[in-house]
């Protein structure tokens, strides 16, 4: 490294690196925040002859994937605990994608705002790319679509 371009190089090099660096750095940074908002993976392949998935058919859905395990994280005062969402199905509806939520008869829903707030909001913040959630029952044969609209006023 006797030579005056060695050195030249060498600064040229770490210049770039650093400026790639500074780049890097403000880039995610200035990011939006819902850049960084979970993206579905491939979930499990749907089965056709589940009676849910029949009657979402039946209901004018197309189910395009199964079950989605969504692995979280949580700290808390310094204490790290593990947690998952489900996510049972994700249906097309008229070019639209849909989050399936199936009803479990031991966590009963309050269909109140509040009540479908705490439930299903999660779910809108976590994949805000689907158009909301469809809450069904196959059982009985209902089924309810839910949107939300954040930060508008009633």
């Amino acid at each position: 490294m006797n030579n005056a371009a060695d050195w030249f190089l060498m600064i040229a090099a770490g210049g770039l690196i650093a400026v790639w660096l500074f780049r890097r750095f403000y880039v995610w940074l200035h990011e939006p925040p819902a850049s960084r908002v979970y993206r579905l993976g491939e979930g499990s392949e749907p089965d056709p002859g589940d009676e849910t998935v029949r009657f979402l058919t039946a209901s004018g859905y197309e189910v395009v994937s199964g079950k989605h395990r969504v692995p979280i994280e949580i700290e808390v005062d310094g204490e790290l605990m593990q947690s998952r969402l489900f996510i049972d199905y994700v249906a097309v509806k008229d070019g639209r994608t849909w989050l399936v939520k199936t009803v479990r008869d031991r966590m009963p829903i309050d269909w109140t705002g509040a009540g479908v707030r705490d439930k299903f909001l999660v779910y809108a913040l976590l994949v805000p790319s689907a158009e909301g959630i469809v809450y069904a029952d196959p059982r009985e044969r209902w089924l309810r679509t839910i949107t939300f609209a954040i930060g508008t006023e009633a």
